[in-house]
């Protein structure tokens, strides 16, 4: 008879003696449904957030309310009235047709063949309660010419009357102009009203034309506004050139379309814009008049960190924190035969919870980076201290808290890295997973779950 050989095996984990059979997934279980009941404190922290945000948008409305709105400016419009005499057919008493003229009122509107806005965006910062809200004076030279022909009567024998033109200059705000705009008209002074036809502005009156008269004018306005964090250009005219510096550092472009060239740095930002007539339905639009959306671009002054909105990304990974943090918990059960009761389960998940509290209240006060550095430092300090007394164990507790500070830092670099976020995550969870694997591969589950093999 062959010698018999024995083969080692790997060794096989296994609850410590006396330990009830069933109980790992009773305490899964248990574990499981905490992990759904502190989804409710999550839940708060966010809707705390959105509440706090929405504080912070009053605080702009506010500011602005008391100042100007954020500004939209135009192109100028040139609008040329007229009444003509046109021939209606009216029905009399009898049921009888006879032909009437009657006279009607139109009016023509000519948009600009080029301009040019050349303007400097000097910002402030306005404190109201904890919201800093930003606020910008813009200085602008703005240029148009005008290449316009008048129609023709189409009679001759009953020509129109041609009213004084308005040239229209749109402006979001009017509350904003700082002192009086001085408007020329080729090289000569011009008087600006108030009003711009249906939209809010300013206008001039100039002499009537004369029917097939030809208008080529150069129109230039200086101007000095003032607004609320944003500024925007509306490109009515056939060829659109807009260039804006400002020592803002952090400028968020916007609208229809994008600066062509931009240069932003530490010292400011400058940008250009050159729109065509062809790219844009901004003249359509502003025919339609009434409240027809016209197309527009530009740029807004943002924080640089927006804490609120880094608030809440940061507590929508409060689960993934909380799951993390109790699926450790039982593999320190199994593979170290430690117990833990469900209660220090739950206190372990509130301190978790409190951490984006804390992140939150912080990041009003101080810069994000800081705030999230402290209320890191503290939840570690508690939840090190916490773990290693319930444990019995410094070295656990020292751990713990050296993997609960990786969590930590993985999920501000998801918070920073906003477009590799997605990647990032998936890497973590890859990571984490596979140590679990790794860790638990010789594990003897049926045992554990108390079932025979």
């Amino acid at each position: 008879m062959p010698a018999s050989t024995t083969v080692a095996s790997a060794p096989r984990w296994r609850l410590p003696a006396g330990t009830p059979r069933l109980s790992l997934l009773v305490k899964a279980a248990t574990v499981g449904l905490l992990c759904l009941l502190l989804l409710i404190p999550l839940g708060m922290i966010l809707g705390l957030v959105s509440e706090r945000q929405g504080y912070r948008n009053l605080a702009v409305e506010q500011v602005a309310a008391s100042s100007a709105q954020a500004q939209v400016l135009a192109a100028p419009v040139l609008v040329v009235p007229y009444v003509e005499q046109v021939e209606v057919e009216e029905v009399d008493r009898d049921g009888g047709r006879r032909t009437l003229w009657r006279e009607q009122s139109g009016h023509w509107l000519f948009f600009p063949a080029h301009f040019e806005l050349d303007g400097s965006l000097q910002p402030e910062s306005r404190q109201l309660g904890l919201h800093e809200v930003r606020v910008y004076t813009l200085a602008a030279a703005m240029q148009a010419r005008f290449d316009a022909r008048i129609p023709d009567n189409p009679d001759p024998t009953r020509p129109r009357r041609i009213g004084q033109p308005q040239l229209r200059w749109d402006i979001s705000d009017v509350r904003g102009l700082l002192g009086t705009p001085v408007l020329q008209v080729n090289g000569q002074r011009q008087t600006l009203q108030q009003g711009a036809g249906e939209r809010s502005g300013v206008h001039a009156m100039l002499p009537a034309p004369v029917a097939g008269e030809r208008l080529q004018w150069s129109v230039r306005m200086d101007l000095d506004i003032a607004g609320t964090e944003s500024l925007s250009v509306m490109p009515l005219a056939d060829e659109n050139r807009v260039t804006l510096a400002s020592p803002w550092p952090h400028p968020q472009f916007n609208g229809a379309f994008l600066p062509g060239r931009r240069e932003v740095a530490t010292g400011g930002f400058r940008a250009d814009w050159q729109v065509s007539a062809l790219a844009s339905q901004a003249q359509a639009q502003y025919r339609a008049g009434g409240d027809a959306v016209v197309d527009s671009f530009g740029v807004a002054l943002v924080e640089p960190v927006n804490v609120y909105s880094m608030s809440e990304r940061a507590t929508k990974y409060g689960f993934l924190f909380v799951l993390l943090t109790f699926g450790g918990f039982l593999l320190l059960e199994v593979v170290r035969r430690l117990r833990i009761h469900p209660i220090q389960y739950g206190l372990v998940g509130v301190a978790l919870a409190l951490f984006f509290l804390l992140l939150l209240s912080l990041s009003e006060h101080i810069a994000f980076a800081p705030a999230y550095l402290v209320a890191a430092a503290a939840c570690l300090l508690l939840l090190g201290f916490y773990v290693g007394s319930i444990l019995h164990s410094r070295v656990h507790g020292l751990g713990f808290a050296a993997a609960l500070a990786l969590l930590y830092a993985a999920l501000y670099g998801l918070l920073v890295s906003e477009d590799n976020a997605l990647v990032l995550g998936a890497g973590l969870l890859f990571v984490v997973v596979a140590a679990v694997m790794v860790m638990t591969r010789h594990i003897d589950w049926y045992r554990v779950g108390g079932e025979q093999d």
